[in-house]
């Protein structure tokens, strides 16, 4: 057999050709790969591997601090913020108040007082419902979208025709889930002093109940479940409407102002994450406040219609302690606007907007705090 190894094989330059003179021609395999006149790089300078281990470490992190803030986000917007959830609506249907509630001063004195005479249950009850009715309102959309023709997204290129299919899908999402609705706004502003300790279930269940006509009897001020839809669903896409506007409008200010500051000057990697999450997190606060803020009359004149007719006790939001029953008569939506506006003025359409500025100041407070968190965090890992 003739052998492998070529004859100008020394066991050291060869890698395809011959031995050089002045140093060895090739890179021997699991060496440093030094060629002549090449010294070796001391100890303490980073190799050229090194930004790419630190671009792999802040990616990590961006990915991890990402589901962090989304998690705040969402913690604050359905934990953090339903005590104000509670007492907003309390005021909403208290036709008796003659304290409005205005100003977040008087909301958290109020707050304060339910605390102390009956316990944090009273700021915190209902909690789980909302849960629920959340989690019926996006399976009644997948469903419903699933086996109908209308979209649940809409493309870029859009027309009348999918922008109206696609409101119609969210119309009939809000009619789906409006007796869960109804049995959740009794729950949350049921007064803890006669409240039952009722199971976490008990929203579904009177929901279902108040469709099939079944379940706690009410009185015949009730009104009937055909006589809600059009509130319900005029408030649920005037709200969607209002918040998709605004949520587009604030993101494309904020990418257009952070692509020019990119364009002025390079940012630095921290800068760059945080233009990343940041811009739609502050967008859906934009989006929903103003929506929360344009319909809150309409969310009164909602909240007076669902609870009539269901026997509701609720707190004494002037005093802080004692109970209120819910007597009223209205015939319908136009009723109830004229009723509230010649009995209470209009303001009396505002009861409880203090409770909306805490809410979301406490909400701004929170994305400020995890905007400085995530900073720190970025900041320490490079």
């Amino acid at each position: 057999m003739h052998p492998r190894r070529p004859d100008e094989f020394d066991g050291l330059g060869y890698r395809g050709g011959a031995r050089n003179d002045q140093g060895f021609g090739g890179d021997i395999p699991g060496s440093r790969n030094l060629h002549w006149g090449e010294k070796s790089p001391p100890y303490g300078v980073p190799s050229t591997s090194t930004p790419n281990l630190i671009l792999f470490i802040l990616e990590q992190l961006s990915r991890f601090a990402g589901f962090g803030i989304g998690l705040a986000s969402l913690f604050t917007e359905n934990v953090l913020a339903h005590p104000c959830i509670v007492l907003r609506r309390q005021c909403q249907v208290n036709y008796h108040a003659r304290n409005y509630h205005l100003t977040p001063f008087t909301v958290i004195n109020i707050m304060y007082s339910f605390n102390k005479t009956q316990g944090p249950r009273a700021l915190w009850k209902g909690m789980g419902s909302t849960f629920i009715v959340q989690g019926v309102t996006l399976g009644a959309e997948g469903i419903i979208s699933e086996f109908t023709p209308l979209p649940r997204e809409i493309s870029h290129k859009w027309n009348p025709k999918q922008i109206g299919e696609h409101l119609l899908l969210k119309a009939l999402t809000y009619i789906v889930a409006m007796p869960f609705y109804s049995a959740s706004l009794i729950e949350t502003v049921q007064s803890e002093i006669i409240r039952d300790n009722a199971g976490i279930l008990e929203c579904v269940k009177e929901g279902i109940g108040r469709v099939i006509g079944l379940g706690v009897p009410h009185s015949k001020r009730l009104l009937p479940l055909l006589s809600l839809v059009f509130p319900t669903v005029l408030h649920g896409v005037l709200h969607y409407i209002i918040s998709s506007i605004i949520q587009k409008f604030v993101l494309l200010i904020l990418k257009r102002k952070t692509y020019n500051s990119h364009l002025a000057e390079s940012s630095s990697p921290v800068q760059s994450m945080l233009d990343a999450y940041f811009p739609e997190l502050i967008a859906n606060f934009a989006a929903s406040l103003c929506s929360d803020v344009i319909l809150f009359p309409l969310e009164t004149v909602l909240h007076r219609l669902h609870i009539q007719g269901t026997r509701t006790i609720i707190d004494n939001t002037d005093l802080g302690y004692e109970v209120l029953p819910i007597n009223t008569q209205y015939e319908g939506m136009r009723d109830c606007i004229n009723t509230i506006k010649q009995e209470e003025g209009m303001l009396g359409f505002y009861k409880g907007f203090g409770a909306v500025i805490v809410q979301y100041i406490l909400h701004a407070a929170v994305l400020q705090i995890t905007k400085v968190i995530y900073s720190t965090l970025l900041q320490n890992s490079i």
